[in-house]
C-alpha cells in the first residue's frame, strides 16, 4: 500500500513536471521530494531487512515521516507556484 502512495505521489509529480517551465525553486522542491521519496523506500526495505520487530517498526515510523516530508515540500512548492500565477496575474 505504501509503495502504491509512493509511486501515486512519484507519478503526480511527473505529471506536474510536464506542465511547462519551472523556476529553480520548483526545481529544487521537486528534486528534494524525489529524494526523500527515495529515502522512504530504502527505509522501508531495511524495514523488510530488520531482524526484530521493534526495529522493523521503528523504520516503518521513519518511512512513514520521511514519505509525509516528501508530501509536504510537494505541497508547498505547488502552493507557492499558485501564489506566484496570482501574484503574476495580478500584477502584484
Amino acid at each position: 500500500m505504501k509503495k502504491l502512495i509512493v509511486a501515486a505521489a512519484a507519478a503526480g509529480l511527473m505529471s506536474l513536471a510536464a506542465c511547462g517551465e519551472k523556476t529553480a525553486g520548483e526545481n529544487a522542491a521537486e528534486n528534494t521530494a524525489a529524494a526523500l521519496e527515495n529515502q522512504a523506500e530504502n527505509l522501508e526495505a531495511a524495514a523488510e531487512n530488520a531482524t526484530n520487530e521493534a526495529a522493523a517498526a521503528n523504520l516503518e515510523n521513519a518511512a512513514d515521516n520521511t514519505e509525509a516530508a516528501a508530501e509536504n515540500v510537494a505541497d508547498n512548492a505547488a502552493t507557492a507556484a499558485d501564489n506566484a500565477a496570482a501574484a503574476n496575474a495580478t500584477g502584484k
